[in-house]
C-alpha cells in the first residue's frame, strides 16, 4: 500500500504500510506536499533482538515484537476454554485517504482497517486532521470469528518525535484542580489512572511530551487528550530502543466488555496535536476545533450567542429559598446587568439540606406552593434568562424514588439493598441511579423533560458530586454502560430541547472532558472561587478549553472555600478571561464597590467578544511571581479597534524590587497600538490598593504608544502590584 499523507495548519501525519501492518511514521511538523522513498528509514537492527525491524504500529502488537504497552489486550471464550487468541496480528487490508484542494498527497481524513483472519478480530481506525491542526483519532474493534471475545483493553497512541524530552501533565483534587506536574521522559510507563467512573478532580487534562524547557510560546510539543467521561488511563510508554509513544484508553472492569460474534466497541476519540510554539500552539489547535462546531455555545441565527453574564445564587442563599428573597435578588442582579439567573440547588421534593430528596425531581409544593412560575416570571420580566440546578445521576436513599425503586440504586451485588444486596458506600450522602436499566433511565429522562416543558428555564447547571466507586449492574462491573447511558441522557434531553443550554458541573470541576463537551456548552471549572486559586485553575482548563466554556464567578469577599480575602478588582479580573458571572448575595454591594462592579460588567460586556473568539496569549515571564495572559483578535484588527486585552497578575511578593520590563507576545509586529491600563482605573474603590510603589512606571496613568514588535521585543516596565492584584491592560491600534 502506498503512504497515507494528512496535512494541516503546519502539521502533517504519515503513514507506512512497509511492514505489512499501519505504522505513523511521523507526526509532527508539516513535511511539504512530497515525500521521498520511504525506504530510506529503515531502522538498524541491533543485537540480541528480533531478527527483523519492529514497528511502532497504529496499533502497536507483540506479534511484531514490540516490547511496550500492545493496544489491544483480550481474549477469546471457546467451548468454556478462555484465554484463546490472546495476541493478535493485525495486517493492513484497506487504507483510503479523503484528499482536499489540488495538492496530490494532501488530506484530511482516512481510514484504516487492519485483520487478522485467524484469530477473527478486525480493527477500523478512523484519523481526521482538522482545519486547524487537531488530529481526531479512533478505533473500532470487530469479533468476526464465532465465539465471544473477552476485550480488556484498546488503546490509541501516537508517537512523539525523538526531541521530546520532557512529560507535562495536571493533577489536583477537589477545589485545586488541573494543576501542573513535570519530569523527564525515561525508559518505563508513566500511566495516570482514574478509576472514579468520571473524569476526576486529579485527571490529567493533557498529556504533553515536548522538547527541553518548553513553555507557553517556545518549544516542540506533542499533546494528546481522551475524550471519555468515565474511567481511563493515559499514558506514556519509552522502550528500550528509545521511542516514545503517548496516548490514552478506556480503564474497563471485569469482563465489561465481551464482544459477542459479530459485535463490535469504539474506543473514545483520541485528540492530539503538535506545536512548534510551545503550548499555546496546542491551544490554538483545541481552541480552533471547538469554535469550528456547528453546536458551539448554541449559535443564534446568523453567529454565536454572546456569553451573558451570570448570577447563581448558590453563595447567596444555600438551601434557604424564599421566594421574596430570591426576587430581592434578582431585582439587585438586573441592576447589576446580570442577564441569566441561576436557583441552584435546594427546590426540590424534600431538599432542605444535602441529606435528602436526590431523585424526586418534583417542585416542592411546601416552598413553592405556585410552582416555580412566580420566580421564573420575575426574572423574565427583569430581562434575564432562567436556568435551574439539576443533578440527574445522583439519588439519596432518603427520597421517595428510592423508597420505590431500591432495584435502581446502584451496588456492587445482583440483589438490591433492600433484598440483602450491599451498596457502595456513601458520598455527601448520595448514591448512583443505575442509568443502565432502562426504566430507571426514562424515569429521570421524563422527570428533566418534564420540568423543561412546564417551565421556561434556559439553562440548566447539571451537577455529578461523587464518584462510581464499586459501580455495577446486575452484580457486573458497568462504568462504561453507565457513562454511555449519561451520554445518552444528555443528548435526549438536548434534542427534545435544543433551545436549552447545559453547564457540566461535577463537584465543580471533576468531568471537564471533550467527551462531555460534546454534549454541555460549558463547564464548571471548581468549586472554589477563591480567585488566587483559580489563577492556575482557569489557566491549566484553558490549555484546553476554550474561555466561553469555562465559567468564572466573582465569589465574595471572603471565599467560601479557603477563608481567603480579595479585592473586587482581583476577583473580577480572574473571571474575565471565560464565562463570566458572579455567585455571591449582591444586594450586599453597594456604594463604590457597586458602581465598580457596575463598570466592570460592562467592560465585559464590550469586549466579551474578542475573548470567546480570539487567540490567547500566555506570556513566558521569568518573574515568578507575575503572570501575564490575554488575547488577542484571530486576526489583525483594524484602526481604531481594540488589539488585545491582557491581565498582569501578582500571585506573590518577587525578589525583586520592581518587575523590570515584561515583554508583551502575540501582537501585530508592524502594527502600531496605543497601550492603557483600564481596570481598575483611578476612582474604582480598590485602586489605591492594587499597587505598592511610591511612583508608577511613565505609561501607566497616560498610555503608551509602540508597535507589537516592539512590545514583544523590548517590553513595558511592569508597575509594582501588591500581592493577589490584577491590572488589566487594553491595546487599541492606530
Amino acid at each position: 500500500m502506498d503512504p497515507l499523507h494528512l496535512r494541516s495548519a503546519g502539521t502533517s501525519l504519515v503513514m507506512s504500510f512497509d511492514n505489512g501492518e499501519a505504522e505513523v511514521i511521523h507526526w509532527g511538523a508539516d513535511l511539504g506536499a512530497a515525500l521521498p522513498d520511504l525506504s530510506i528509514l529503515g531502522e538498524p537492527i541491533p543485537p540480541s533482538s528480533v531478527d527483523a525491524t519492529v514497528p511502532a504500529g497504529l496499533l502497536p502488537q507483540a506479534s511484531s515484537s514490540w516490547r511496550g504497552r500492545p493496544a489491544l489486550r483480550g481474549h477469546r471464550i471457546s467451548d468454556g476454554v478462555s484465554g484463546l487468541d490472546f495476541s493478535v496480528r493485525l495486517r493492513a487490508v484497506k487504507a483510503s485517504v479523503v484528499a482536499t484542494g489540488d495538492v496530490p498527497g494532501k488530506g484530511t481524513s482516512a481510514v484504516v482497517v487492519q485483520a487478522d483472519e485467524e484469530a477473527g478480530i478486525t480493527v477500523e481506525s478512523s484519523l481526521t486532521l482538522h482545519d486547524g491542526g487537531l488530529l481526531e483519532l479512533r478505533h473500532t474493534v470487530t469479533n468476526t470469528g464465532s465465539s465471544p471475545f473477552q476485550l480488556d483493553e484498546l488503546a490509541t497512541v501516537l508517537p512523539v518525535g525523538p526531541d521530546a524530552v520532557e512529560l507535562l501533565d495536571l493533577t489536583g483534587r477537589w477545589c485545586r484542580e488541573r494543576h501542573p506536574q513535570r519530569r523527564s521522559i525515561q525508559q518505563g510507563t508513566w500511566v495516570r489512572t482514574g478509576r472514579h467512573g468520571r473524569t476526576g478532580h486529579d485527571s490529567s487534562l493533557l498529556f504533553a511530551a515536548g522538547s527541553a524547557g518548553f513553555g507557553n510560546r517556545h518549544g516542540k510539543v506533542w499533546a494528546t487528550h481522551l475524550a471519555w467521561s468515565g474511567n481511563h488511563e493515559q499514558f506514556a510508554d519509552t522502550i528500550a530502543d528509545g521511542r516514545t509513544m503517548i496516548g490514552g484508553s478506556e480503564l474497563l472492569g471485569s469482563a465489561e466488555v465481551i464482544l459477542e460474534p459479530g459485535t463490535s466497541y469504539t474506543t473514545p476519540a483520541l485528540f492530539a496535536a503538535y506545536s512548534d510554539r510551545g503550548l499555546d500552539g496546542i491551544s490554538e489547535a483545541f481552541y480552533s476545533w471547538f469554535r469550528a462546531r456547528p453546536h458551539h455555545v448554541l449559535p443564534a441565527a446568523g453567529g454565536g450567542k454572546p456569553r451573558p453574564v451570570v448570577l447563581n445564587v448558590w453563595e447567596a442563599v444555600y438551601f434557604d429559598h424564599r421566594l421574596d428573597t430570591l426576587i430581592e435578588l434578582a431585582d439587585s442582579a438586573a441592576d447589576l446587568g446580570v442577564e441569566r439567573f441561576v436557583l441552584d440547588d435546594g427546590w426540590f421534593l424534600g431538599r432542605r439540606n444535602d441529606q435528602a430528596g436526590l431523585g424526586d425531581w418534583y417542585v416542592d409544593d411546601a416552598l413553592w406552593p405556585d410552582g416555580l412560575h412566580p420566580l421564573i416570571d420575575a426574572v423574565n420580566a427583569r430581562g434575564m434568562e432562567f436556568g435551574l440546578w439539576v443533578e440527574p445521576e445522583m439519588v439519596n436513599l432518603d427520597s421517595d424514588t428510592a423508597r420505590a425503586h431500591p432495584e435502581w440504586i446502584v451496588g456492587p451485588a445482583s440483589l438490591s439493598y433492600k433484598d440483602g444486596g450491599r451498596l457502595a458506600l456513601p458520598w455527601r450522602s448520595q448514591h448512583i441511579i443505575d442509568l443502565v436499566n432502562p426504566d430507571a433511565w426514562q424515569f429521570i429522562f421524563d422527570r428533566i423533560d418534564s420540568l423543561l416543558r412546564e417551565y421556561k428555564i434556559s439553562y440548566l447547571k447539571w451537577d455529578q458530586n461523587r464518584d462510581l466507586t464499586e459501580h455495577g449492574h446486575a452484580g457486573r462491573a458497568s462504568v462504561h454502560e453507565q457513562t454511555l447511558a449519561a451520554y445518552r441522557l444528555f443528548d435526549e434531553l438536548r434534542k427534545a430541547h435544543p433551545g436549552v443550554e447545559i453547564e457540566s458541573c461535577s463537584s465543580g470541576g471533576a468531568r471537564v472532558d471533550l467527551g462531555i463537551l460534546e454534549r454541555t456548552d460549558r463547564i464548571w471549572a471548581s468549586d472554589c472561587n477563591d480567585a488566587l486559586e483559580r489563577q492556575t485553575i482557569q489557566r491549566w482548563t484553558g490549555l484546553v478549553v476554550p474561555p466561553e466554556l469555562v465559567g468564572g464567578h466573582v465569589g465574595p469577599t471572603t471565599s467560601h472555600t479557603t477563608a481567603r480575602t480579595h479585592d473586587l478588582s482581583f476577583r473580577a479580573i480572574t473571571a474575565l478571561f471565560g464565562h463570566f458571572g458572579m455567585e455571591w448575595d449582591v444586594r450586599e454591594v453597594q456604594g463604590p464597590e457597586r458602581e465598580e462592579l457596575q463598570r466592570f460588567i460592562a467592560l465585559y460586556k464590550e469586549h466579551r467578544g474578542l475573548i470567546h473568539s480570539g487567540t490567547m496569549i500566555r506570556a513566558d515571564v521569568p518573574k515568578g511571581s507575575l503572570m501575564l495572559h490575554g488575547v488577542v483578535p484571530a486576526s489583525s484588527p483594524e484602526p481604531g479597534e481594540t488589539g488585545g486585552l491582557f491581565a498582569v497578575v501578582s500571585t506573590g511578593t518577587g525578589f525583586a524590587e520592581q518587575p523590570g520590563r515584561i515583554a508583551i507576545p502575540g501582537l501585530v509586529p508592524e502594527q502600531p497600538y496605543r497601550v492603557e491600563a483600564i481596570f481598575p482605573a483611578p476612582g474604582d474603590a480598590d485602586y489605591g490598593h492594587t499597587f505598592t510603589q511610591t511612583q508608577p512606571p511613565a505609561w501607566l496613568n497616560s498610555g503608551a504608544e509602540a508597535t507589537g514588535r516592539f512590545l514583544a521585543e523590548v517590553g513595558l516596565p511592569m508597575p509594582i502590584l501588591n500581592p493577589e492584584h490584577a491590572l488589566v491592560l487594553k491595546f487599541t491600534s492606530l
